[in-house]
C-alpha cells in the first residue's frame, strides 16, 4: 500500500495527476492486499479499482501460486517481481514483458523490517523506476524522504540501489 502512495507523491511531485489506494476485499488480517495507482497527465476522475493494468508489481513471489497476477494485463504491460530468481523461472507466461528484481536482499542490507519480514515495497520501486521509466528516479527517491514514515534515508538507498542494479 505504501509503495502505490510513494509512487503517486512522486508523479505529483512531476506534474503528473496521480491517484493511490488499496483493496481489501472480505480478507482476512495478513492476507494480500492489492494496491492501485493510476497515474495521468489529466485531472484523474475515475476512482475504482484498475482492472486493465499497464503494469503490475508482485512485492511476494509467493502470491504468483495464490493468484492471477497477470489478470487484465494489457498485452503490452510490465510484470516486476521481487524474486531472486530470474524471471523466466517463475512459470509465468513467457508472452509478457516479466522482470525480477532481489528486492528483498537489498531491503535487508539496509536494515529495512527484519529477516523474517523484510519490509521491501521502497527497494522494488527502485526497480519499477528502472523498468519502466515512468516517473524519473530523483522523483520516486524525493517521494520516499518525504513518505517513509521511518528510516527514510536507508529506505531512498534501497530504491537506488535497486535503479542501479537492474532488473532480470
Amino acid at each position: 500500500m505504501l509503495a502505490s502512495e510513494i509512487l503517486a507523491r512522486a508523479a505529483i511531485m512531476e506534474g503528473l495527476s496521480a491517484s493511490a489506494f488499496p483493496f481489501f476485499g472480505v480478507e482476512r488480517k495478513g492476507s494480500p492486499v492489492t494496491a492501485f495507482c493510476r497515474i495521468d497527465r489529466r485531472p484523474i476522475r475515475l476512482h475504482t479499482g484498475i482492472y486493465e493494468p499497464d503494469h503490475v508489481v508482485v512485492l511476494d513471489q509467493a502470491l504468483i501460486r495464490l493468484t492471477d497476477v497477470l489478470s487484465g494485463l494489457k498485452e503490452d504491460g510490465t510484470v516486476l517481481v521481487n524474486s531472486p530468481h530470474k524471471a523466466e523461472e517463475l512459470g509465468l507466461p513467457t508472452d509478457r514483458r516479466l522482470a525480477t528484481v532481489d528486492a528483498t536482499s537489498i531491503a535487508l542490507t539496509h536494515h529495512l523490517g527484519s529477516p523474517s519480514a523484510p519490509i521491501v515495497n521502497t527497494a522494488i520501486l527502485g526497480g519499477l523506476a528502472r523498468q519502466c521509466d515512468i516517473i524519473p528516479i530523483d522523483a520516486v527517491l524525493d517521494a520516499i524522504r518525504y513518505m517513509a514514515p521511518a528510516r527514510k534515508e536507508e529506505n531512498a538507498q534501497a530504491a537506488l540501489e535497486t535503479y542501479e542494479r537492474g532488473v532480470r
